[in-house]
C-alpha cells in the first residue's frame, strides 16, 4: 500500500486537538455521557469538531486552521464555553488533565464505533487502559521533505513538551511519582517510540509501503510515534503533550510549538542525526518522572543540565520569533511557571497535600477548566 501524497499546507499553520474527561458530579468519577454530549454539541454551531474517543467517558475537541496562538485560543474559547453549558444540562462536568485521578480501567465502556472494537479486540486490556488524554498540536510544512526534517528538529524538545504539559500525576488513586504518567500507557502499544530517522520522504515512503506489507499497518493512524507526519494536512503532529488543566494553556504551548518551527525555518540552526536518539528515551523519561526539576541530556554535546534551565535558554533564543508570530504572551505566560517550577501536576499535587481527597482535586481542576486563573 502506498502512503498517500504530502499535501501543502501554510507553513507554521496550527491545529489543535484535547482529549476531554466527562465526570459526574455526585462523586466526580468518569461518567460515559459521551453520546449525550456529542448530541448536544452538534446543536451548536462551533468551529473545529467534537468526536468521540476510545471510551465512553472521553470526547476530543480541536480547532479548524489556525495562524496564531490566539487564533487558537478564540477557537477553543468558544468550544470551551459550550461544553459547559451542555455538560451542565447534563448534571456532569468536563475535566482536563493527561489522566483521571482515581477512576478504574476495567470499569470503562468501549465507545461504539468500529475502529474502537477493533483496536480492543487486538489490544485487549490495554484499549481500556487508554483512558488517558492528550494534546496534540499540528504545525504547517512546506513540503514533505520539510516535514521530516521538522519532525526530527522538533525531537530534541519533546522534554520540554512532556514537563510544560504535564498533569497526570495519578493514577487509580495513587500518587505515581510521575509528572506525566499518561505516557507510561501510550508506551505499552506496539507502535509507540519514535518514528524512523530519515530526512528524505521518498525513504519514508518506502519504509511505510516495507511495514503495511507485513500487515501490521495500514495507515498512518496506527502508529503511535511521539510525533508522526500526517500528509493528508501536509503536517507533524505532535502527541506526547498531557491535556492541560485549561484551554489557555493549551493555546500557550501551541504558541511554543510555532515558535520553534519559525526559528527552525529562519535559521536552519541544527541539522538533526540519528546520534540525536541514543539520549531520547532517557531525555523524555526523565521529563515524564520529575517533570520541570528532569535533568536533560543535550543530544549534541552529551552536557548535562537541568530541563528548566534547557527550557529557559531556548526561550530567550525563541524572542524573536516568538514576537514576529504573536506568540510573546505564550512564551512568557510559559516562561513565568517555568521560573516558579509550575506545571499543572504540581498544582494537582498541592490541591491534594490541601484537600487530601482526590474527588475534591477533580472537582476544583473541573472548575479550573470552566472559570481559568485571571
Amino acid at each position: 500500500m502506498k502512503l498517500e501524497a504530502f499535501n501543502k499546507s501554510e507553513a507554521l499553520s496550527l491545529g489543535v486537538e484535547l482529549e476531554l474527561q466527562l465526570v459526574n458530579t455526585n462523586d466526580y468519577d468518569l461518567a460515559p455521557y459521551a453520546e449525550d454530549m456529542l448530541r448536544e454539541m452538534a446543536k451548536t454551531p462551533l468551529p473545529g469538531s467534537v468526536v468521540p474517543e476510545m471510551t465512553s467517558s472521553m470526547i476530543e475537541i480541536s480547532t479548524d486552521i489556525c495562524h496564531s496562538a490566539q487564533d487558537v485560543i478564540d477557537q477553543l474559547t468558544p468550544i470551551r464555553d459550550a461544553l459547559v453549558r451542555n455538560a451542565d444540562k447534563l448534571n456532569i462536568a468536563v475535566v482536563g488533565g493527561g489522566t483521571h485521578a482515581f477512576q478504574q480501567w476495567h470499569e470503562r465502556r468501549i465507545y461504539d464505533k468500529p475502529r474502537f472494537r477493533e483496536l480492543s479486540e487486538l489490544y485487549g486490556y490495554l484499549s481500556k487502559q487508554f483512558t488517558i488524554f492528550g494534546q496534540h498540536v499540528h504545525i504547517g510544512c512546506p513540503d514533505a521533505d520539510a516535514a521530516l526534517l521538522m519532525l526530527h528538529r522538533m525531537s530534541r524538545y519533546i522534554p520540554h513538551f512532556i514537563a510544560l504539559s504535564a498533569s497526570s500525576p495519578y493514577v487509580q488513586g495513587q500518587d505515581t511519582q510521575f509528572d506525566s504518567a499518561r505516557l507510561n500507557s501510550v508506551f505499552a502499544f506496539p507502535l509507540s517510540g519514535v518514528a524512523p530517522f530519515t530526512l528524505n520522504w521518498k525513504e519514508f515512503e518506502n519504509y511505510f509501503e516495507r511495514m503495511t506489507r507485513t500487515g501490521v499497518v495500514r495507515s498512518m493512524k496506527d502508529f503511535y510515534w511521539d510525533i508522526r507526519p500526517k500528509p493528508e494536512f501536509g503536517t507533524i503532529e505532535i502527541r506526547v503533550f498531557d491535556t492541560p488543566l485549561t484551554v489557555e494553556r493549551a493555546a500557550a504551548l501551541a504558541g511554543y510549538v510555532q515558535s520553534l518551527g519559525a526559528w527552525f525555518l529562519q535559521e536552519q540552526p541544527f541539522t538533526p542525526t540519528e546520534d540525536d536518539y541514543l539520549v531520547y528515551t532517557y531525555n523524555r523519561f526523565q521529563a515524564c518522572r520529575f517533570g520541570l526539576d528532569a535533568v536533560y541530556v543535550d543530544p549534541a554535546s552529551g552536557e548535562h543540565m537541568p530541563l528548566r534551565e534547557h527550557i529557559l535558554m531556548t526561550m530567550t533564543q525563541l524572542e524573536w520569533h516568538s514576537e514576529a508570530i504573536n506568540a510573546t504572551r505564550s512564551i512568557a505566560q510559559l516562561r513565568t511557571d517555568v521560573e516558579a517550577g509550575q506545571n499543572d501536576a504540581r498544582w494537582l499535587r498541592e490541591k491534594q497535600a490541601k484537600e487530601k481527597l482526590l474527588a475534591e482535586v477533580v472537582r476544583q481542576a473541573a472548575l479550573r477548566f470552566r472559570n481559568p486563573p485571571k
